[in-house]
């Protein structure tokens, strides 16, 4: 990311910055791979190690299902209709060692206040609106926004109201923009399918110097962890860096077309530890004069593909709806359902709407999404 400054700030860093009452502002290095990694610094009205007390409130270990045949999964997430807050509402489906993938209905506001110390998260905002109070300012979400919160930032997300729907990523690392679309300086090149110009950070930072008794979860080593303060987290007076949240909407993403049909990473994002996120948009087909837009067969040899369908009409597939979830795995083959190649020869466009997300180690079941499976598509080819 750029270069970001919000509030007020000392002309240098590590120097002293004083309030107008003589005391001083607390500084705190926020940031990634050690010392050398992308990085913020936030200066607070209260020391950000000052806890009340601590506490496991739950444990958040996934169970996920035996062995099973290997075959094409298909899930129906419409299906899931319980609601509640962008945190304890979440539903999980898949997963692995580097992510969870689940999906969340918040219609709730979050009483608590939340920071993940594992990973990053991205929420994809498939339906609603609202906003996201965080230690960096407060960010206004809307449907299509892809929202990155980075590791260790301290949340909590206030929906509009009204229906709402978010598919949520939980990595163990940290989620950027694609490496082969940037360059030496980190800015992105000319060729990448969206700019810096599309990112949106914060709006406004709201500092909060109350004092009181605030919770903050904490994600991290398999629990739940219930922090309490005696002032509010989100005391920060200005900050400056690169490390912050930010949001990038799938409309404002640029899809690359050829003469004949694109392979999979000319729709890619995102990308983590062992996995990318693609995202599939209104385009217009191959131009060559026998040209099949439908994708070829083919073997995710090193990788299982995820697809998680948002809106329109998906070319190459017959059988799933929206807010549906397949997974392809590695080892077997797949590709468009029948009919569907024949189908595509003389089309000029889609309007699909989709977010991919292809990993580099198996997606293992979480045991309840068999509760929303429709176990006969790994035989729909038929």
């Amino acid at each position: 990311m750029y270069y970001r400054r919000m509030g007020e700030l000392p002309r240098k860093r590590h120097v002293q910055f004083r309030k107008e009452d003589g005391t001083l502002y607390r500084e705190q290095v926020m940031g990634t791979k050690g010392f050398s990694g992308t990085q913020s610094i936030l200066y607070h009205h209260h020391m950000p190690t000052a806890v009340a007390k601590a506490s496991i409130a739950s444990s958040c270990k996934v169970e996920f299902e035996e062995n099973k045949e290997l075959s094409h999964r298909h899930f129906r997430t419409k299906a899931y209709r319980e609601t509640g807050d962008a945190v304890n509402g979440r539903h999980f489906l898949l997963g692995n060692e580097d992510l969870l993938i689940g999906v969340v209905n918040p219609t709730e506001n979050m009483n608590d206040f939340y920071r993940n110390g594992n990973g990053d998260e991205m929420l994809f905002i498939h339906h609603g609106s609202g906003k996201i109070e965080t230690m960096f300012g407060t960010i206004s979400y809307r449907s299509g926004d892809y929202v990155v919160i980075p590791i260790g930032t301290i949340y909590r997300v206030l929906p509009d109201e009204g229906d709402s729907k978010f598919l949520v990523v939980e990595a163990n690392s940290q989620i950027t923009t694609p490496r082969r679309y940037r360059n030496e300086y980190g800015q992105l090149l000319e060729h990448s399918p969206f700019c810096e110009r599309d990112i949106r950070g914060p709006e406004v930072l709201k500092t909060h110097n109350e004092k009181g008794e605030f919770t903050v979860l904490t994600k991290s080593r398999g629990a739940l962890h219930k922090h309490v303060l005696q002032h509010h987290p989100l005391d920060v007076a200005g900050w400056d860096g690169y490390l912050y949240p930010w949001i990038f909407n799938i409309e404002d993403f640029e899809p690359i077309t050829g003469r004949i049909h694109q392979p999979p990473p000319v729709h890619q994002t995102f990308e983590g530890h062992n996995f990318v996120v693609c995202s599939f948009v209104p385009r217009l087909y191959d131009y060559h004069p026998e040209a099949i837009p439908a994708p070829y067969y083919h073997s995710n040899v090193n990788s299982d593909e995820m697809l998680y369908y948002v809106e329109g009409n998906f070319m190459s597939r017959k059988g799933v709806e929206e807010e549906s979830i397949t997974l392809h795995p590695s080892g077997i083959p797949h590709g468009p359902h029948p009919g569907k190649v024949e189908a595509s020869i003389g089309k000029k466009e889609t309007i699909e709407l989709a977010v991919m997300i292809d990993t580099f180690r198996p997606l293992k079941i979480v045991q309840h999404a068999q509760d929303l499976e429709d176990t006969q598509y790994m035989y729909s080819w038929i």
